[in-house]
C-alpha cells in the first residue's frame, strides 16, 4: 500500500492525524497550520498591540513552552512588535515545581528571554508545601489556585507589564465551560469563555492565545518541534471536578473529534445571553468587568497549577508522548483509525422558572488591596485561617550538659 499523502501539499508523506478533524498532514505542514491559526486567533481578537510589554505564564509545562515558542515565532514572522518575557510562579512543591523552574530557565536561554520568578514564600509567607502539611491533600487547589492568580498579577505589576498571557488551550476552556454549566454558574460561564479578561480598575489584563488550540496537538507540536517542556504531574494534584468535566469531555471526544471545539464555540453562544445585569458587563464578549475579575480571583482551585499536566487525568499526555516517541522508532509504520459514534438531538424543554442570580460588587480589600467582591479577599481569608493554626513559636527541648553522657 503506497504511503498516504499530506492533505495539504499532496506532495510529503502524512504522518500526522490531527485531533481536531482526523486531517492526515506531514510535519512541516502540520507546524505552519498550527502557527497559521494561532496567528489567527491573535489578530482576529486583537490581543495585542505594537510596543507592549508580554508576560507570557510559564510554567515549565507544555502549554506554556508552547505558548513562549511560539509567541517568539509569531512575533518575529509578522513582526507584533511585541517585548516578550517569562513570568513563573514558585509554590514551593519540592519534587516538582524546583525541577519545573530548571525548564523555565533553560526556556529562558533557548528564546532569549528574561525571566522573573515570583514565590508563594515572599508573598504569603507560606508554600505549598507547608499548607499541604497543615491541612492535607483535599482542598490544596482551592488554596494554590487562588494563591497563583494573585501571584501573577502581582509579579506583573512589579515588572510593570499590563498584558499577560496564559497557556490555557480548548480542552481547559471546554472543561470550564462544563463545569458551570453542571453547577449552573451563569456570570461565571459566561466570563470562562472569554479570550480576553480584561477590568477598568486594573491595570492587567489577561489573555489566552491558544484557547482554540487542542491539547493533544500542542503535544504534537511540542514534539516534532523538539522543545523542551516539563511533562511531571503536580504531586498535589486531587481527584477533583474538574477532573470530572475532563473525563466527560474526553468521553464526547472519543466519539466526536470536534467536540471540543463545539462545547467552547456553544458556550460563547450561550455567553452573549447572557443579561447584563447577570455578567455585571455592558462590554463586549472580548472583556469583563472588574466584579467578574474579582470573583474569577476567588474561583476555587479553576486556576489550577498553570500547567495542564496537573490537570491531566490518569497521565493521559504522559501516555502520549510515549506513543510518539515509539511511533518514530517504527520508521516506515502507519496507523490509520476511523471515529464513529451516534448523535442524540434529544433534549429537554428549558425551565420556565427564572433562577435570581445575586449580584457581585466590586472593592478593595481591606488587608492587601486586591480586588475582590468581598471586603477581604479569598487570599487573605485563606492565609488568616493558616496563620491561626501555625504554632506561635518553635517547641523545644532543652537538655543539661550532663544528661547528654
Amino acid at each position: 500500500m503506497p504511503p498516504t499523502p499530506c492533505a495539504l501539499c499532496h506532495t510529503s508523506r502524512a504522518l500526522i492525524i490531527r485531533p481536531k478533524n482526523n486531517q492526515k498532514l506531514c510535519k512541516a505542514c502540520f507546524l505552519a497550520l498550527f502557527e497559521a491559526e494561532i496567528h489567527n486567533t491573535i489578530t482576529s481578537n486583537s490581543l495585542f498591540s505594537p510596543g507592549e510589554r508580554i508576560a507570557i505564564g510559564a510554567s515549565g509545562g507544555k502549554d506554556s513552552t508552547v505558548l513562549a515558542s511560539v509567541l517568539k515565532t509569531l512575533n518575529e514572522r509578522y513582526n507584533y512588535g511585541l517585548d516578550l518575557l517569562l513570568l513563573s510562579i514558585d509554590e514551593g512543591i519540592k519534587g516538582y515545581r524546583d525541577d519545573s523552574l530548571e525548564t523555565v530557565k533553560r526556556n529562558a536561554t533557548q528564546y532569549d528571554m528574561p525571566l522573573s520568578i515570583v514565590g508563594y514564600d515572599e508573598l504569603y509567607g507560606w508554600t505549598m508545601d507547608q499548607v499541604v502539611s497543615q491541612i492535607g491533600k483535599k482542598g490544596n487547589c482551592t488554596y494554590c489556585g487562588v494563591f497563583r492568580r494573585q501571584a501573577l498579577d502581582r509579579g506583573a505589576a512589579r515588572l510593570g507589564i499590563k498584558h499577560v498571557v496564559t497557556g490555557h488551550n480548548a480542552d481547559d476552556v471546554a472543561e470550564t465551560v462544563m463545569m458551570n454549566l453542571l453547577r449552573g454558574d451563569l456570570p461565571r460561564l459566561s466570563r470562562a469563555t472569554s479570550i480576553v479578561t480584561a477590568s477598568a480598575a486594573s491595570d492587567i489584563k489577561r489573555s489566552k492565545p491558544l484557547k482554540y488550540a487542542y491539547e493533544k496537538e500542542i503535544v504534537l507540536y511540542a514534539h516534532h518541534k523538539r522543545l523542551d517542556y516539563f511533562s511531571t504531574e503536580c504531586i498535589y494534584s486531587p481527584e477533583a471536578f474538574r477532573g470530572s468535566a475532563r473525563t466527560l469531555i474526553k468521553n464526547l471526544e472519543r466519539v466526536r473529534p470536534s467536540a471540543i471545539l463545539d462545547v467552547v464555540r456553544s458556550g460563547e453562544d450561550m455567553a452573549r445571553l447572557v443579561p447584563a445585569e447577570v455578567s455585571n458587563s455592558n462590554q463586549p464578549l472580548a472583556n469583563t468587568t472588574d466584579a467578574a475579575v474579582a470573583a474569577d480571583e476567588e474561583a476555587e482551585g479553576e486556576a489550577g497549577c498553570g500547567s495542564a499536566n496537573g490537570r491531566a487525568s490518569g497521565g493521559e499526555m504522559a501516555a502520549m508522548e510515549q506513543k510518539l516517541r515509539n511511533e518514530e522508532k517504527a520508521t516506515g509504520k502507519e496507523t490509520d483509525f476511523t471515529l464513529q459514534g451516534q448523535r442524540h438531538d434529544r433534549c429537554k424543554p428549558p425551565s420556565t422558572t427564572a433562577k435570581k442570580l445575586p449580584k457581585q460588587h466590586l472593592q478593595r480589600c481591606v488587608r492587601c488591596g486586591y480586588l475582590s467582591s468581598q471586603p477581604v479577599c479569598k487570599a487573605c481569608m485563606l492565609l488568616e485561617g493558616l496563620n491561626k493554626n501555625r504554632p506561635k513559636t518553635e517547641i523545644g527541648v532543652s537538655v543539661s550538659v550532663e544528661e547528654r553522657y
